[in-house]
């Protein structure tokens, strides 16, 4: 009996000793999952919309801005670029992935090196196209179009943007100024963003036909790209369209040809004319990719704006408005003299080759 109670007794140790080490690892696990989920909540997604200029990015923006879970953001890269405009891409990319990583994160903090003072949401670039800035908590009422936002949302402090940007499931940025992935690889490899990239390649000929539209308005952008290298003005757009197609080229191989293990599943190449000549089902397939479901609004949205009867003319250069959208992706067939297109095949003819572009050799 005396040797059966002194095993009871051993025994019984042992057990307590195993329950306490077990509460304290359940302890332990408890505490890190409830950071990380208070840090990442459950199913929050986080998009760029990765594209170049005068490429349809801004159509494709407002898709998901119109979605009711995205929290949308036009090119905040612009403020680096405009404050730093004597610069060059290569040195201000860094900088642009910063400012992105710490939006992602609904840290909005990061604007005061470029909006000083008390900043407002209205100082962010093109903010009346964030339907999430023209609606609460961002702004005291969701109103119906651009000009309302402005006249009802414009004295918002940033605050409300960063809480606003906290509510919803999905944020998308739109960036034009990323010209390789490797770039945005530390925002990959977050854990926490959960990252997925669309990238929008558009024709290089149709993208010349609306560059030449807007070169103006373009010019500072232009001269980043090219490194403020001293480029003669009749090259000039040819020299940005051959990094541009450069750009196209290295980040499509990167994403889908040669993707490293971190990036697999989370790289869509989307191509401008695809939407434009099937919108419904185009879109449908990047709202799968992203995890959104198609709404009857949004749908409608879709239908009036890529089945109208507007050209996209200089005049309608930075704007969405109604449009005949499968006319206007083939508009340079008629509008590009034959001996600009050859020379624009010549500069982009390896992404055009790969990114299934089908070159014209005569005026017919």
């Amino acid at each position: 009996m005396i040797c059966c109670r002194k095993v009871n007794i051993n025994t019984l140790t042992l057990v307590v000793i195993l329950q306490g080490t077990a509460a304290v690892l359940f302890y332990g696990w408890y505490i890190r999952n409830s950071f990380h989920h208070s840090a990442s909540p459950k199913g929050k997604v986080h998009i760029l919309l990765l594209s170049s200029w005068r490429s349809g990015s801004s159509f494709l923006g407002q898709v998901f801005s119109q979605h009711p879970s995205v929290f949308y953001l036009m090119e905040p890269g612009w403020h680096v670029w405009t404050k730093n405009h004597k610069s060059g891409a290569k040195v201000l990319r860094t900088t642009v992935r910063d400012l992105l990583w710490s939006l992602y994160k609904c840290d909005f903090s990061v604007m005061n090196a470029y909006l000083p003072g008390n900043p407002l949401s209205s100082s962010l670039f093109m903010w009346t196209w964030s339907q999430a800035l023209c609606s609460p908590p961002a702004c005291p009422f969701k109103t119906a179009n651009e000009s309302q936002c402005r006249q009802v949302c414009h004295a918002q402090s940033l605050s409300k943007a960063q809480e606003a940007c906290q509510t919803y499931s999905h944020v998308v940025l739109k960036e034009t100024r990323f010209f390789e992935l490797e770039s945005i690889y530390p925002l990959l490899q977050d854990p926490v963003l959960n990252l997925h990239v669309v990238h929008l390649v558009r024709d290089p000929r149709a993208v010349m036909r609306s560059r030449d539209e807007s070169a103006y308005i373009l010019h500072t952008d232009s001269a980043i790209v090219l490194e403020q290298r001293n480029v003669s003005s009749a090259e000039r757009q040819y020299e940005v369209l051959r990094e541009i197609c450069r750009s196209h080229l290295n980040i499509y191989e990167r994403g889908l040809l040669n993707p490293p293990p971190f990036l697999e599943g989370r790289y869509k190449l989307v191509r401008f004319e695809d939407v434009a000549q099937n919108p419904l089902t185009e879109i449908n397939d990047i709202y799968n990719f992203v995890g959104l479901k198609m709404t009857p609004e949004v749908k409608e949205w879709i239908y009036k704006m890529t089945q109208g009867k507007g050209k996209g003319g200089w005049n309608e250069a930075f704007k969405i408005t109604s449009r005949n959208a499968a006319e206007v992706s083939e508009a340079w067939r008629t509008e590009l003299q034959h001996i600009k297109v050859k020379k624009i095949q010549e500069v982009c003819k390896a992404a055009m080759l790969l990114l299934g572009y089908k070159t014209v050799n005569s005026e017919g």
